[in-house]
């Protein structure tokens, strides 16, 4: 009896077991094999078709067109849907290698054997003419339209920026991206790119078997809509910056324009450049990697942002304004000048010839490197400091108030910090306690380890004619008909140096212009202050350098200009930077001579640069 029992209990525990293990396979077949048919089903009667919004518009500061929108198509293909075709033609018609062909399809199945993926990016409209009478041939691919970026001119492709494919180690970060969406890569469309971009939408559309549209899915219930993305209004002066542009063809370096009272950055000019509708569409790898092998060059480098130079004699404006600060120097402070500034065992610091002794005022009109030397001792070894030390941190806390050796929060990405070296760099160099003002004393002539990028020297212009404060610099000035709310554009920063300290500096600025280092640079009609540098370079020939604002009253631009390799602040960069003044505010150059000149000069060897 009792085994029998046993036997009864065993067959039901078995029918559960086996009725359990049913259900699971039921559950299986309809949840993970049907669905997959399911699927393969749908993706050969529905074509999910992304609705790419339009890119937002930029436009410069008087709404003329930088950048916009062109159509184009990308063909897109499901490797599921794929079946037999003539692997040739097709390649032909989009102007790839068969080998090309075979990568891409393993790339689209690594991607998913059912859903839609970027085959060929940026089919022109003419080439789509020619590919739309045909696509009924191969199955499993379609087109769908993309809008292209265009550029109205070939100017500011470092500022502007360009776009992308979104890469897969990016996607994984960002859910709204998907394999083919194109993204900001630099300048204005990368920092803007979450308003520039807009919102996709999404059309589900039925095709028959010969790939043939046959209209919406369920009369679009499924359908999504796209939103265009915001317009924005740049600073630029598109004028401006085309006028720079030309003048330093031929040259390597940088423009910056600033106008004080707002911190909007007028035209960013770093050269060589480019065309930006070279990175545009299917000719954007091929050219880019001509760009980017360019290492004679080097034309994709934004050296108004991430180049670094001494400053030179431009720096000696810093030293005049922290002097008087700090209590040790004076309007009517005179040092005279031997010819140089002695080191001891015969080495010396030059200066160039001049009349001596000087006082403040004209050792920014002479720029006399002997008077910066002593100044800058007075204010390291000042009698109040119980170390050098302590005398340099004070020093470099002025400085650093001014906006150097910090990045000034520019809204395109790639700024670098500059370099205002730290009294740790010196106690690792000379030994802890081990070093003098004579041992650091070529900073104060902006030699040395000092490091400054361009929009700081521009920057550093626009304090100085702001009296001791400034703007952070940015290139968007309204986003869409609002106009750019970030606080951080609008809250002034002021430096530690009190407002009435600046008036001397101004007018040594000024006699700088009209009778002094950069004399050759006057306009008749706008008086303007300005300051020569001469940077040394270890490295070859020294490099031009001069920053000023104008007018004197009342600013409306502050400039920087930096030649590389070209001798004299005032032999190449004053004069450019003096015909970007009048440019600007007079928005007609009469000094055509002059003009020629700078244009006409030429100080490159032309290398391998795409051809613009």
């Amino acid at each position: 009896m009792k085994l029998v029992n046993s036997n009864r209990k065993i067959i039901i525990l078995g029918l559960f077991v086996l009725i359990g293990l049913v259900f699971i396979i039921r559950l299986f077949t309809i949840q993970i094999i049907a669905d997959r048919y399911v699927l393969s089903a749908n993706n050969n009667v529905l074509r999910y078709i992304t609705q790419w919004p339009a890119r937002g518009l930029i436009y410069d500061r008087f709404g003329k067109l930088l950048v916009y929108n062109e159509a184009a198509y990308d063909l897109m293909v499901t490797p599921r849907q794929v079946k037999t075709l003539d692997t040739t033609e097709l390649c032909q018609l989009i102007g790839i290698e068969k080998e090309d062909f075979i990568e891409r399809m393993k790339k689209a199945r690594n991607y998913s054997p059912y859903r839609a993926s970027l085959f060929e990016a940026q089919i022109s409209r003419e080439n789509y003419g020619y590919l739309e009478e045909k696509i009924y041939k191969f199955p499993g691919f379609f087109v769908q339209p993309h809008p292209l970026r265009k550029y109205s001119f070939p100017i500011a492709a470092h500022t502007l920026g360009y776009i992308g494919e979104v890469g897969p180690e990016f996607i994984l970060k960002n859910t709204y991206y998907r394999s083919g969406d194109y993204i900001g890569i630099s300048g204005i469309e990368k920092s803007y790119e979450e308003l520039l971009r807009g919102k996709k939408g999404l059309k589900i559309r039925v095709v028959d078997v010969f790939n043939r549209d046959k209209g919406s899915f369920q009369n679009g219930k499924y359908d999504t809509t796209s939103f265009s993305g915001t317009d924005l209004y740049s600073s630029l002066d598109a004028d401006l910056q085309a006028y720079g542009e030309l003048l330093m063809s031929g040259k390597k370096g940088s423009i910056v324009a600033i106008e004080p009272s707002t911190g909007e950055i007028l035209c960013m000019i770093s050269s060589p450049s480019y065309d930006p509708n070279l990175l545009v569409g299917r000719a954007r790898k091929m050219n880019y990697l001509k760009l980017s092998e360019d290492s004679v060059l080097v034309p994709l480098f934004n050296r108004a942002l991430m180049a670094m130079y001494p400053p030179g004699s431009t720096f000696k404006l810093v030293d005049a304004l922290v002097g008087q600060q700090e209590g040790v120097l004076f309007p009517d402070t005179r040092y005279g000048c031997p010819g140089g500034f002695s080191l001891g065992n015969g080495k010396m610091v030059s200066c160039h010839n001049h009349w001596s002794p000087l006082d403040l005022r004209q050792s920014i009109q002479f720029s006399c490197n002997t008077y910066y030397c002593r100044v800058f001792r007075s204010i390291i070894d000042k009698k109040s400091f119980s170390t050098t030390r302590e005398g340099f941190e004070v020093w470099r806390k002025h400085v650093m108030s001014m906006g150097f050796g910090k990045k000034l929060g520019v809204d395109i990405p790639g700024e670098l910090n500059g370099n205002i070296p730290s009294s740790n760099y010196y106690d690792r160099y000379h030994g802890k306690n081990r070093w003098t003002s004579m041992a650091i004393i070529s900073l104060g002539i902006g030699q040395g380890e000092i490091g400054i990028t361009p929009v700081q020297l521009a920057n550093l212009a626009a304090l100085i004619a702001n009296r001791g404060s400034y703007l952070t610099p940015h290139v968007i000035r309204a986003i869409g008909q609002k106009k750019h709310l970030n606080e951080n554009y609008q809250q002034n920063k002021v430096s530690d140096i009190d407002p009435h300290y600046f008036d001397i500096v101004v007018a040594g600025m000024h006699d700088v212009v009209e009778a002094g280092t950069a004399a050759s640079a006057k306009i008749d009609s706008i008086p303007f202050c300005g300051k020569t540098g001469t940077a040394q370079n270890p490295h070859g020939k020294n490099h031009s350098i001069f920053v000023a604002f104008a007018p004197m009253n009342n600013p409306k631009i502050a400039i920087s200009v930096v030649v590389e390799n070209s001798g004299y602040g005032a032999t190449w960069a004053a004069p450019i930077a003096s015909l970007m003044i009048e440019k600007y505010i007079k928005r007609v150059v009469k000094r055509k001579d002059l003009e020629q000149n700078m244009i006409n000069g030429i100080l490159l060897t032309k290398s391998k640069v795409v051809d613009q």
